[in-house]
């Protein structure tokens, strides 16, 4: 799967007062003002019991109740002081811990503070078309067949809160009445619109109540009614998915679409995507959504913080995973040291040697246990070891509620009693002990499945691209930037060797390195040997890389030793103001806010650069080669921190 991963290098201020009191709390109470204005009405609302409570209706309602304490949770232990995040990241994994050694270019390196706000990243997904995908776009495609503008401001607050409880069976009424107060037929067809069109799997009629009419919402076909939206409402003539621009600030992909589904009461699996984008940054990129209509996703502007949508088209497909060109990235690097001369060489460097397609920091974990440890025990059927690793306490750093079910593991060894200590159930730590519990410790293989399978995978990945990263460093150690005899190469899909004579016809742009797998060749020189021994030294046979479990066994892949960006380009900017951003976003464009005025002599300088990258390449590796420093969030937070005393 296709991702753009920088975690691994965000880095933050000391929050003040002032700052946490700030421009997010005053947009925050606007966006729940505008809702709140959009949603006041004068209708009453009465719920109808006609059968007892329904168990699971309260079943769901407390997973939805966890969930959502599970995400305070979560949220509220993301900042922290940091010196103190410095101080426990002094456990964490520095570049060579993870076979990132060597550099291509030859310039001098230089410092500079990486992702010091989240907006000094931005990241631009390019179709399969070429195409960068921009939001310069709000406007909704006119459609007869849309519902009318009162359709989303009819129903109160109450209203949709008791309609969204019905739809998702959280209470007891199988019915909601909503007294119309001005009533006309049109009236009555516009509520009878918003209760279907905004709760799919409602249906509605009209009833007389004591001289009173009032419209019944209740539910079409069971339970499974809300699996799907409602298929018979939308029109032929128009196709099936609406595609849009997501532009979101501050979270990654999977959160933004919880998020919509949620505003929009659907299940987050009507949405698709070509490529996951990165937390913390600025990401522009095309979504599609299955049956809903781009005047309600347009509504969504009103509500969402760090959100915006537009760009809206009908078409008759999804997007795919993978389908991507790759991402166009906008990076600041703040608080620079190097000459003009360093940036000019490194960045010449950049466009036309290029960087080690090196795979990031954040493909290995944050912690004192490296993922790639976890793959390493499940390929080698050791699964104490891989329970063993997961659960056990770790220095470094850690939400306090983790370190403490670590502690009670550790002592007790009771899946149950560690569980108690872990408010947040969702994490791998609650997920193995929720297996521990239900399969018992003799079946850690069945306990360890629970674990949805991609982050099962992600461990054995992860050393797949520890083992790749050494060996590239060897590669480049032993026969340096050409390609040499014994290399591979690909002929369309196949990989094959380079010959003596051919040797010329090939430059290091062209040689591939394999991943380990079962269906993969290896190099014919020093370093296919040197594959075989790191994985003997790992208890691994190379020739036999078959799970007995099939979900583990590795066929493997090629992956380019030496990528080149496409569109670079870069200036060195002056600036006074650490928090001013130094560009501005397409939401800037749309809104009209002037770009920022940046001194000619100010007390920081910044370099600010764009580059293109295929899929699955790691923009922060780029970064590495032009500041030639290790981009670990040790190194990097130590640096920040030590820039800010």
């Amino acid at each position: 799967m296709e991702t753009v991963e920088m975690n691994s290098v965000s880095l933050k201020r000391p929050r003040s007062e002032d700052d946490v009191a700030s421009a997010d709390e005053i947009k925050r109470q606007k966006i729940l003002e505008n809702c709140k204005a959009e949603n006041d009405s004068g209708q009453s609302i009465e719920t109808v019991t006609e059968q007892p409570e329904d168990t699971k209706s309260e079943i769901i309602a407390n997973e939805e109740s966890e969930e959502q304490e599970e995400e305070e949770l979560e949220e509220s232990d993301e900042d922290g002081d940091p010196e103190s995040f410095a101080d426990m990241m002094k456990h964490g994994l520095t570049e060579s811990d993870v076979g990132i050694t060597k550099f291509v270019s030859s310039h001098k390196g230089f410092s500079g503070i990486l992702k010091e706000r989240y907006s000094d990243f931005v990241v631009h997904e390019i179709g399969k078309d070429g195409r960068v995908s921009h939001l310069d776009d709000f406007s909704v495609p006119v459609d007869d067949e849309d519902p009318s503008e009162e359709t989303f401001t009819v129903l109160s607050d109450e209203d949709k809160q008791r309609l969204e409880e019905l739809q998702l069976f959280k209470n007891k009424e199988t019915s909601v009445a909503i007294e119309v107060i001005e009533d006309t037929k049109e009236k009555r067809t516009i509520i009878h619109q918003a209760v279907k069109s905004l709760f799919p799997g409602l249906e509605t009629k009209t009833e007389d109540r004591d001289g009173k009419k009032y419209i019944i919402a209740y539910h079409a076909a069971g339970k499974k009614a809300l699996a799907n939206p409602r298929k018979h409402s939308w029109p032929k003539s128009r196709g099936s998915y609406c595609h849009f621009v997501l532009y979101k600030e501050n979270k990654d992909t999977m959160d933004a679409i919880n998020v919509l589904s949620k505003f929009l009461r659907v299940k987050p699996n009507i949405f698709s995507y070509m490529g996951t984008k990165d937390k913390r940054a600025i990401t522009v990129q095309e979504i599609a959504v299955l049956r809903i209509t781009a005047q309600r996703l347009a509504h969504l502007n009103k509500c969402l913080m760090n959100f915006k949508l537009g760009n809206f088209s009908y078409k008759n497909y999804p997007l795919k995973l993978g389908e991507l060109q790759g991402n166009h990235f906008t990076v600041v690097l703040r608080n620079i040291t190097g000459t003009d001369e360093q940036i000019e060489q490194a960045m010449h460097s950049l466009r036309e040697i290029g960087f080690i397609n090196y795979y990031g920091m954040q493909r290995f974990g944050t912690t004192a246990v490296p993922t790639y440890q976890i793959g390493r025990a499940i390929l080698q059927n050791n699964w104490n070891e891989v329970m063993d690793l997961i659960l056990k306490p770790r220095p470094g750093a850690e939400k306090g509620y983790l370190v403490k079910c670590r502690e009670e593991w550790a002592k007790t060894k009771d899946p149950a009693a560690a569980l108690k200590k872990l408010p947040v159930k969702r994490c791998v730590e609650g997920q193995l002990l929720r297996g521990l519990l239900k399969y018992g410790m003799k079946n850690i293989i069945s306990a360890f499945g629970i674990i949805p399978r991609n982050n099962r995978l992600m461990y054995i990945h992860s050393y797949q691209s520890y083992v790749w990263n050494n060996m590239v460093s060897k590669r480049i150690e032993e026969y340096g930037l050409r390609a040499v005899p014994g290399d591979l190469i690909l002929k369309g899909a196949t990989a094959v060797h380079i010959e003596e004579g051919d040797v010329d016809n090939y430059t290091i742009h062209d040689v591939v390195m394999p991943l380990p797998g079962f269906d993969v060749i290896y190099p014919k020189h020093k370093i296919g040997e040197a594959y075989k021994e790191m994985l003997v030294a790992d208890n691994l046979d190379i020739n036999n890389m078959r799970h007995k479990i099939r979900d583990y066994s590795l066929s493997g892949a090629y992956r380019k030793i030496i990528i080149r960006p496409q569109n670079v380009n870069w200036e060195v900017v002056a600036y006074d103001d650490p928090k001013i951003p130094l560009f501005t976003t397409d939401l800037d464009k749309l809104e009209g806010k002037a770009s920022p005025v940046l001194p000619t002599d100010g007390k920081f300088r910044a370099l600010k650069m764009e580059f293109s990258l295929p899929p699955s390449t790691y923009a922060t590796m780029a970064i590495r080669e032009v500041l030639k420093m290790d981009t670990s969030i040790k190194n990097q937070t130590q640096l920040n921190t030590t820039w800010l005393r």
